[in-house]
């Protein structure tokens, strides 16, 4: 028998390190030439690594979450060879997944309501196999799934019928309890490790609130036009057939910030703080705060102030799944010159999203509520009338932004959304 040492290799990247984020072995496992070895994270990616031997692993270096040197050994593997072999493996044949900028804090573009798991059912006699094909999942949770040994037709998910990682942790602690939990009954403590996305995302969070002086203001829009107008648009176009994209409140609101912020280019911007410059930006690169199963994205849509809301609705949705199946570019998750950050049915209030650094400005609508409202009547008096209100939430980075400024875009923004007109005019 032979052994044969896999070492980190260089990415490309420059990097000196990376993280182990996933195992998808252990010592005494059996591995095949091209099987896979670990996902490691690294700045800009999460990259497979892929084993070219077959043999079985001896040692691994460290545990998920721990970081590792380039060209430090990876894995051990033993070989049915003679001698004992020391090799820096191959750049990887797998494709790296981008890794997002700095994100910001809200969830989530369009997203559905997010409410606790309810518990699992009893577990039940394993369903054909074709039934299990048409479970809804990552194949990240699948990966997990099979590990844990779960039959996900056993996982009942928490909504919209896809099964997340949230809902295997439920599953998990429902049968540690024995199966049978009263309503409100203690729960299996747990203790998650933070790491890869999560750990990057926690990392930038903190250095953005430790850095940054924010400021947030909360404003009130009537969007009883909008919506109006909105609908009109969507019946006009035939919208949700024949590949047509539906139009949401999204593509009306980035472009009622575009025109915005061609007055306001202060907001639009990014501050070097080490070299003190700050940068504003002719184009809106638009970053959209994205909730996945792995955790919260950012990415981007491309010149927002050269589309038409057909185009931004059809870039919102394409950027949105990229995002969370784990297929966008690392290009598409960098970049951004302002963030926009919904909540959609969860919307709330208001909030105070955290700033998305290096940028100097965040805004986030909130839910859309139906409460009565003073309305001219036409004949110099008023009328109570059941309208659509809207708050729009904005955070600054009161280093760069001045409160007069940032209160002035989000007026200059309101009249926009209540003279929805205005959006359509050249």
């Amino acid at each position: 028998m032979g052994k044969f040492t896999f070492r980190l290799p260089d990415i490309g990247e420059g990097i000196a390190e990376a993280e182990i984020v996933t195992w998808h072995v252990k010592v005494g496992d059996r591995i095949e030439e091209d099987g896979k070895i670990a996902d490691v994270m690294t700045d800009k990616a999460t990259v497979e690594m892929e084993s070219p031997v077959s043999g079985v692993v001896l040692e691994v270096a460290g545990a998920e979450g721990d970081m590792i040197a380039i060209g430090s050994p990876l894995v051990v593997i033993e070989t049915d060879g003679e001698g004992e072999v020391e090799e820096t493996a191959p750049a990887p044949k797998a494709e790296p997944a981008p890794v997002p900028p700095p994100p910001a804090p809200e969830p989530v573009v369009e997203a559905a309501p997010v409410a606790p798991p309810p518990p699992p059912p009893t577990p039940a006699i394993a369903q054909p196999a074709a039934t299990a094909a048409k479970i809804l999942a990552s194949p990240a949770v699948r990966a997990r799934a099979a590990d844990l040994g779960i039959d996900l037709a056993q996982v009942k998910p928490a909504e919209d019928g896809r099964v997340r990682h949230a809902d295997l942790d439920a599953f998990l602690a429902y049968n540690a309890a024995g199966g049978f939990r009263a309503p409100g009954g203690k729960r299996v403590d747990q203790q998650i490790k933070v790491i890869g996305l999560r750990r990057r995302i926690s990392e930038n969070m903190a250095a953005s609130k430790r850095n940054i002086p924010h400021f947030s203001y909360v404003e009130e829009c009537d969007a009883t036009a909008l919506e109006e107008m909105r609908a009109q648009l969507n019946a006009a176009r035939g919208a949700g057939s024949g590949g047509r994209p539906k139009l949401t409140l999204l593509p009306l609101l980035i472009t009622a910030l575009c025109r915005a912020l061609q007055d306001f280019p202060m907001l639009n911007a990014r501050f070097d703080d080490e070299a003190g410059v700050v940068t504003r930006f002719g184009a809106v690169q638009l970053g959209m705060a994205t909730q996945t199963d792995g955790g919260l994205m950012v990415p981007v849509i491309r010149d927002a102030q050269d589309k038409n809301l057909w185009q931004l609705a059809t870039e919102i949705t394409r950027l949105a799944e990229a995002a969370r199946n784990g297929t966008a570019k690392s290009e598409e998750l960098s970049g951004s010159t302002i963030t926009l950050t919904s909540l959609g049915p969860l919307g709330g209030v208001a909030h105070t999203p955290v700033i998305n650094r290096p940028e100097v400005a965040i805004i986030g609508p909130n839910r859309i509520i139906e409460r009565p409202m003073f309305v001219p009547d036409g004949m110099g008096g008023e009328r109570i009338e059941k309208r659509k209100l809207m708050n729009l939430s904005i955070s600054c980075d009161h280093r760069v932004v001045d409160g007069w400024d940032a209160a002035s875009f989000v007026q200059a923004v309101k009249r926009l959304i209540e003279t929805p007109v205005l959006l359509l005019a050249d």
